[in-house]
């Protein structure tokens, strides 16, 4: 079984995001980048299913700049076997919209003809959720989304999904699409003997205009803005003050 693996370059988590001067944008310049979490999960699931002799190969795949090669070195290093990037010069977190975004990713599974597609179940740049499922549709496949536990065994694959209720599991059988929930997993780090050997792996490049998708962006981000400024709290002596104030608020 080969597993594709989509990983995409955001803004780490732990930084603080800047909007841009203009407001058209979150800055991204003189900014720490690295693998969108939920892929780093993805990822993960393919290394463990390969470590488990049920994966043969595990390739991952880029869209984004020439800097989005970091981010693929990071998962040869963490256990992909080869990575694929589709260079572009469109902005990732808006202009490199999902739909566009899933029609590029089906070019890639054409060539790559995997068993299994793993995918975060969202990027925490554009936060859409959307890509995965609008790949399985393009591609005619299976699916299944926000998954927390993956069993595969004889060509079926058992999928725990959390929703709103609880948890669903569902049966699908490969080729399939799946999108990685927070809980399924925890990605390991890179160690630097990895790191070291990833140099040496493989990475093809691939021009987005080579796959003939047409990925003028739908929608226009027309301000971006900072959230407000919470205000401070105010402490109170009773339960009776407290609704006195609410009132003189006219929240109750």
């Amino acid at each position: 079984m080969r597993i594709l693996v989509a990983v995409k370059r955001v803004v780490d988590y732990a930084v603080k995001v800047r909007v841009r001067a203009d407001k058209a944008a979150v800055e991204l310049k003189n900014t720490k980048m690295s693998m969108n979490p939920f892929c780093e999960i993805a990822l993960e699931e393919a290394v463990r299913l390969k470590e488990k002799k049920i994966a043969s190969e595990v390739v991952a795949v880029s869209i984004g700049p020439k800097e989005a090669q970091e981010t693929l070195r990071t998962a040869l290093a963490i256990g992909a076997d080869k990575a694929i990037h589709v260079t572009t010069t469109l902005r990732p977190d808006q202009e490199l919209q999902p739909l566009a975004t899933a029609k590029v990713l089906g070019k890639v599974v054409d060539q790559v003809d995997p068993s299994l597609v793993l995918m975060g179940k969202q990027s925490i740049d554009s936060d859409a959720s959307q890509t995965g499922q609008m790949l399985a549709g393009l591609l005619g496949w299976p699916q299944a989304t926000f998954a927390s536990e993956i069993e595969i065994q004889d060509g079926t694959m058992s999928v725990t999904r959390e929703v709103d209720s609880g948890l669903s599991t569902i049966k699908l059988s490969t080729p399939a699409v799946v999108t990685c929930d927070l809980r399924l997993n925890e990605p390991r780090y890179a160690t630097l003997p990895n790191i070291m050997k990833a140099r040496k792996k493989p990475m093809d490049t691939i021009k987005i205009e080579d796959t003939g998708v047409d990925v003028t962006p739908r929608l226009k981000v027309l301000s971006v803005e900072e959230p407000a400024q919470r205000q401070a709290g105010e402490k109170v002596g009773s339960v009776e003050e407290l609704v006195e104030k609410l009132k003189a608020k006219k929240l109750v």
